[in-house]
């Protein structure tokens, strides 16, 4: 009953699309900051730029000025606006058409704020945008216990040979392009060697970009079944039971960081022990290596406020993926996921969210491992112990927030970096229901969640804060009148 009138009540909610944005300056200063997301939508010329500027109907933006960006280089920064000097803006949207190609700015993620000021002369505008830039280098120490809590590797003579370490490093921004280098150097009871590369766009324009990796990695453990709905898992201390490898290259696309496509081909080459066989013969279908080609085309319309917690706009994606397997006893497979996603201001401090995902996959037959459907990376909240395998999946998640607190930038008085002395902090209540299903021809009979409708319904809180992180904690209750609470690292929708 809970789960229906949560449905019922999130469903019927009424929106308005008046969107929130993060506190700071406007057109010279003119709106306060708690005005900006009543006013966007009906925003009409700027007092002071009309003072200046009266009796007139169009504005020459005369020229554009970028303060603050010290690592990253104003190309990127140009590529993202929808004008240029010369170009004539209507002084009835000026408004809101600078204020929407600030937050295209803002959603590079590069930068804690982005903050617009304009002036008027004769006709002729004067554009100001000003940034204080993040720290782009993160190198985190990798350290972790190969056991299943601490007592248990405490026990074990060989505890320190059962230890993975090493170094996961991550340069944003590289050469102050929008650029990204990924490495993962893992050493250990589990091995992990990986390089990536990824520019968004080249040139003047920032058009076409480029991306590229490679990934190494062998493990003692590996998930070979599911039984009961939970994942079956084989451990090997003196072999490692799954090797896979695979290298990856692919071209960008992006009208600006709000309108993205990618084209990717890998080479893939994975391995198992005979161990794994034989408590999963079909594992692979047809023995224990397989090699295969995957193509991925992925295009991302992304109309968020903010990427790392949106209030409002809209998110779309669309992905279609096909495997084909290099030996003739192996069917190719193709998979289509599409996602929609809306964000709602519905006045005052309510936000009500709703998204939906929908997967298909077409294939003769399945591997193990290719048949993931929810409780990997789309999950019913609630089921988090649980997962299900499938052809087919849909997924429907909605969410009604109260934001409680905003502390709008705490001050660290006594930290002389401006990249770490201020910290956002915001908090929100949420109340949610998701809905999902996953389709599967054959089912083993242990396992009572594939083509059954899972339901939930709950109760979270959730944290924004330092460079776009989210931390969710969340109580939730199932369908089959289970409970838990749960503690998550982004936003759920």
């Amino acid at each position: 009953m809970l789960i229906t009138l949560l449905l019922l009540l999130l469903s019927g909610l009424p929106g308005s699309a008046a969107p929130r944005v993060p506190a700071g300056p406007t057109l010279a200063g003119r709106l306060p900051a708690a005005a900006l997301p009543d006013t966007l939508r009906r925003a009409g010329p700027d007092s002071l730029v009309q003072a200046q500027c009266p009796n007139y109907a169009q504005l020459r933006i005369g020229r554009v000025l970028f303060v603050g960006n010290r690592t990253t280089k104003e190309v990127v920064l140009r590529a993202e606006l929808d004008f240029a000097e010369g170009d004539t803006l209507s002084a009835a949207t000026l408004s809101r058409r600078l204020e929407l190609n600030r937050r295209r700015l803002f959603n590079l993620q590069l930068f804690h704020q982005v903050l617009l000021k304009a002036v008027c002369r004769e006709g002729e505008l004067t554009v100001l945008y000003s940034f204080q830039e993040r720290w782009y280098l993160f190198p985190i120490p990798i350290f972790s216990l190969a056991d299943r809590n601490f007592q248990s590797w405490r026990d074990r003579p060989d505890r320190w040979k059962r230890v993975d370490y090493g170094l996961h490093l991550v340069q944003r921004n590289f050469r102050g392009r929008n650029e990204q280098l990924l490495a993962n150097l893992q050493l250990g009871f589990n091995r992990k060697y990986e390089l990536f590369y990824e520019a968004p766009g080249y040139g003047r324009r920032r058009r076409v970009g480029f991306g590229a990796g490679y990934s190494y990695y062998r493990a003692r453990a590996l998930d070979y079944a599911t039984f009961n709905d939970r994942l079956r898992n084989l451990r090997q201390d003196n072999a490692f039971p799954i090797e896979r490898q695979y290298a990856t290259m692919g071209l960008r696309w992006r009208r600006t960081v709000q309108l993205l496509a990618a084209l990717d081909a890998s080479y893939h080459r994975e391995r198992v022990s005979d161990s794994v066989l034989y408590y999963n013969p079909r594992y692979f279908l047809n023995g224990p290596r397989r090699e295969y080609f995957e193509f991925n085309l992925t295009t991302t319309l992304n109309r968020r406020n903010t990427f790392a917690y949106p209030l409002s706009g809209q998110y779309a994606q669309l992905q279609v993926g096909y495997r084909s397997f290099l030996d003739s006893s192996t069917p190719g497979s193709l998979t289509v996921r599409g996602r929609y996603a809306r964000y709602m201001a519905l006045g005052g401090p309510f936000y009500y969210a709703v998204g939906a995902t929908g997967q298909l996959r077409v294939a003769r037959a399945l591997a193990y491992p290719d048949s993931r459907a929810l409780g990997y990376d789309l999950l019913v909240r609630g089921y988090d112990a649980y997962v299900i395998e499938g052809r087919q999946l849909a997924l429907l998640q909605q969410g009604l927030s109260l934001r409680l607190l905003d502390l709008g930038r705490v001050r660290l008085n006594g930290v002389p970096s401006s990249r770490f002395n201020t910290i956002p902090l915001a908090f929100y209540l949420n109340i949610f229901a998701d809905v999902g299903y996953v389709g599967q021809r054959t089912v083993l009979a242990v396992n009572q969640l594939p083509n059954r409708l899972l339901t939930s319904a709950g109760l979270g809180l959730h944290l924004v804060t330092y460079y776009d992180w989210v931390f969710t904690l969340e109580y939730a209750r199932t369908r089959e009148q289970q409970d838990g609470i749960f503690f998550r690292t982004q936003f759920p929708i």
